[in-house]
């Protein structure tokens, strides 16, 4: 036999003879496996991400109608005016919010009040003439008494009575000025004493209204 014969015949049994021994030996023992712990990295900063909100927009605040404007109402105390300024007050601030209403007395010229302070003096000197004029005109150097004062003794009830209500009305009359003056930002739009009547509710606010919108607009 040649050496190829010879290794072709020897290598299957070199082979078989392998298995065989394979079969009754041992296994092997495993290796031990180490595990192992994952290495520590550093962590990161956490990046704070900034928070987007949505944009707001910008809404634009209209100021109420009547703000910023101002209505004066003088009008006459001593008149019984005030329950008519009342409601003109109302009347206003409902129709233009924000206004500002302001009441105030309008007293009568100087004149006439001065001469309404004389009235109770009057009243009192004629009463206490008709009470006690025997004894007062003497001492004032009149011997006799006027023929007007007999007049007003032979009623002293009639005539103390006549003196007081007469002399409340001379005083009341003085003391009125008859005025219901209304005034926008300063400027008099509406005058009792030159139209002798009391303004509309209509009138009234169409006055105020057109001057108010000539105060933001300007003239139109």
């Amino acid at each position: 036999m040649d050496r190829t014969q010879i290794l072709l015949v020897g290598l299957p049994v070199l082979l078989f003879c392998s298995d065989i021994m394979n079969l009754f030996s041992s296994p092997p023992h495993k290796p031990i496996s180490h595990k192992h712990s994952p290495i520590p990295t550093k962590s990161q900063p956490h990046l704070q991400q900034s928070l987007e909100f949505p944009v707001q927009k910008q809404t634009t605040i209209v100021p109420p109608i009547g703000g910023g404007n101002t209505v004066n109402i003088d009008f006459c105390t001593s008149c019984s005016y005030r329950g008519t300024a009342v409601a003109s007050k109302q009347l206003l601030e409902t129709a233009f919010p924000g206004i500002d209403v302001v009441l105030a007395n309008c007293p009568p010229p100087l004149t006439k009040r001065m001469v309404s302070k004389v009235i109770p003096v009057v009243q009192l000197g004629i009463i206490g003439l008709v009470v006690a004029g025997e004894q007062i005109f003497p001492k004032l150097g009149i011997v006799t008494p006027p023929s007007w004062y007999y007049s007003l003794r032979a009623n002293r009830f009639g005539s103390m009575a006549s003196t007081w209500l007469l002399g409340n009305f001379v005083q009341s009359f003085l003391q009125s000025s008859g005025a219901f003056e209304v005034y926008c930002n300063g400027e008099l739009i509406f005058s009792k004493l030159k139209e002798n009547r009391f303004p509309g509710e209509i009138e009234l606010k169409d006055l105020v209204g057109g001057r108010i919108a000539n105060t933001r607009y300007g003239p139109v």
